[in-house]
């Protein structure tokens, strides 16, 4: 790699762990609030964790807060012909999702506690879509190059209409961001995710 490659590498790195250090601070109290409202549902555990696939198919412990219901692995294989997005599990009305599940999905609440995984080096606070271990043993030579990068809690495809893109769609979105990645981009995303959170018709979020 070259010395341009290796500072680029370092800075997202850097900035990676900043934010993700005043993300995780700023994260107490709103995590602590969902918990107490989830304990009150269902009484079932407050945080959710998956593996998932990381760079170069490296397998690691994605964290979520949990937004739907203990069984919801359970009853994923009877509803993956509903998927709304060929290539990976997406439904729009996920008949698993919780009261609470609805709304900290609708604001990408449930996503705080991967800020611990960009910390551990897991993921990038931007970058392609963490895959399902069984999506990606389904994906084709084009699709496997999402694999070079490490995933990130937002990127290229979430700013870009997110579960209304196709998968195909998704794979390109992200394979222009690798070719063109920077801390300038990085910084672009990251402040269009922040203006998504704040949901709307057009932000595809569910």
């Amino acid at each position: 790699m070259s010395m341009k490659g290796n500072f680029q590498n370092l800075s997202i790195r850097v900035l990676d762990f900043v934010f993700a250090t005043f993300g995780l601070v700023v994260s107490i109290i709103p995590i602590a609030i969902i918990a107490l409202l989830i304990k009150m549902e269902d009484g079932g555990p407050v945080f959710f964790k998956q593996k998932r696939v990381g760079q170069n198919g490296s397998v690691f412990l994605m964290y979520k807060i949990r937004s739907m219901v203990v069984e919801a692995e359970d009853l994923r294989n009877e509803l993956l012909a509903q998927s709304d997005v060929d290539g990976m599990f997406k439904m729009k009305d996920d008949p698993r999702v919780t009261n609470v599940g609805v709304f900290i999905r609708k604001h990408s609440l449930d996503e705080l506690p991967q800020f611990w995984n960009v910390l551990k080096g897991d993921m990038s606070l931007v970058g392609p879509r963490p895959a399902l271990i069984e999506e990606a043993e389904t994906y084709s030579e084009v699709a496997k190059q999402r694999l070079k990068v490490k995933p990130g809690i937002t990127g290229l495809w979430q700013v870009s209409g997110r579960s209304d893109v196709s998968f195909d769609t998704m794979v390109e979105l992200d394979l222009q961001y690798i070719n063109n990645r920077s801390v300038w981009q990085n910084g672009v995303i990251l402040f269009k995710t922040m203006i998504l959170v704040f949901p709307s018709e057009k932000n595809g979020a569910y």
